[in-house]
């Protein structure tokens, strides 16, 4: 049996490159990566040693995914933080009003939200407070 390490990307679709690579950067902290290899494509996002990687649709007119409940398709991508700046997340989603849905998974809490696409990801802790 092999063992893995870590995830060490998820790449996705957008329908604008720039616009994509300000907002992962902007909202969520991440830093391009690779440009040196990569000058154009993919746009290489990352936190630590978790990358998403930003691949530009080859049409002005990118098809809409199908509904993540009734089609087998990636659900969601998320993140991981502690308690204080899994508040402070929330603070920074409504700053920029960036809508989100909170979810008590009983083991861990949850936010769910979009990037401009549409992609969904959550940003979870399981630092619960007393």
């Amino acid at each position: 049996m092999f063992k893995l390490v870590d995830l060490d990307h998820v790449a996705i679709t957008v329908s604008d490159l720039q616009r994509s690579i300000e907002w992962y950067q902007s909202v969520l902290g991440m830093e391009r990566r690779h440009q040196e290899v990569w000058p154009d494509v993919p746009a290489f996002m990352c936190l630590r040693n978790t990358g998403v990687a930003l691949f530009p649709a080859n049409t002005t007119q990118p098809a809409v995914a199908p509904d993540s409940a009734t089609h087998r398709t990636m659900r969601h991508f998320a993140f991981r933080a502690d308690w204080e700046d899994f508040r402070k997340a929330q603070d920074t989603l409504r700053g920029r009003g960036i809508p989100f849905h909170f979810q008590d998974h009983g083991i861990a809490h949850s936010i769910y939200f979009s990037d401009p696409d549409g992609h969904q990801l959550e940003i979870t802790t399981y630092e619960l407070p007393k």
